[in-house]
């Protein structure tokens, strides 16, 4: 409790950690470009990035872009933060809100990237409205979107992966779809991710656990 707590109140002093009190977080839709990057360059969102992992590691890649990792849990974006600061990224900053809410900090067209990183599958029928690749939360990503705009989603869970190409083959219908089950043998599709491993990625690779990924654009 005490780190958490110490860490809640670094976060309140930083000007790339986004949350409820600061006067950002009720200004910053439809200017994220104006208010808080101040250029023009095209904005990546990570959904629920937990501590920031790839987030930073994408920023670290592409300068010429700007990130913006998105999560609850105010402890676990302060990791992401620290490195941001550590290694003078100033072209990724973290919002700490609910997916659901999304639309309250972003406008129509304002994001022209979305990546979803190893979300809670969710398996239990009864959270199927929860899973963040649900029609939902897809139909919002979309008017969020600039058209034609990539979502690209990477996962461990065989489960959640198949419902959501069940999802976008018969609910959510988009162009360029593709995929695959096996990640690391797919030379063309890896380059999507320039090596970058979140810890869990690590781990489960380590274990012999098929990533799966795929990538569409959105009509």
């Amino acid at each position: 409790m005490r780190k958490k707590l110490f860490r809640f109140a670094e976060n309140a002093k930083r000007e790339n950690i986004i949350e409820p009190g600061k006067p950002l977080f009720e200004k910053i839709k439809d200017n994220w470009h104006q208010l808080y990057f101040k250029n023009e360059r095209p904005i990546t969102v990570e959904l629920g990035c937990g501590d920031g992992e790839y987030s930073v590691g994408l920023a670290e890649v592409d300068r010429d872009r700007s990130y913006i990792g998105v999560d609850i849990k105010g402890d676990r974006l302060y990791q992401g933060s620290t490195y941001a600061l550590e290694n003078d990224l100033d072209n990724v900053a973290f919002l700490r809100t609910k997916i659901h809410e999304l639309d309250k900090f972003f406008g129509e067209g304002e994001v022209d990237e979305f990546w979803l990183t190893f979300p809670d599958p969710r398996p239990r029928d009864r959270d199927v409205r929860r899973r963040l690749t649900n029609p939902r939360f897809l139909n919002v990503y979309q008017k969020l979107c600039k058209p034609n705009g990539w979502f690209k989603f990477k996962t461990d869970s065989t489960s959640l992966f198949d419902y959501t190409l069940e999802v976008l083959e018969n609910e959510f219908h988009v162009d360029d779809l593709v995929y695959t089950k096996d990640l690391y043998n797919e030379e063309e599709l890896l380059k999507d991710h320039h090596g970058i491993k979140t810890k869990y990625e690590g781990i489960w690779t380590a274990k012999g656990e098929k990533i799966k990924y795929l990538k569409f654009r959105f009509k």
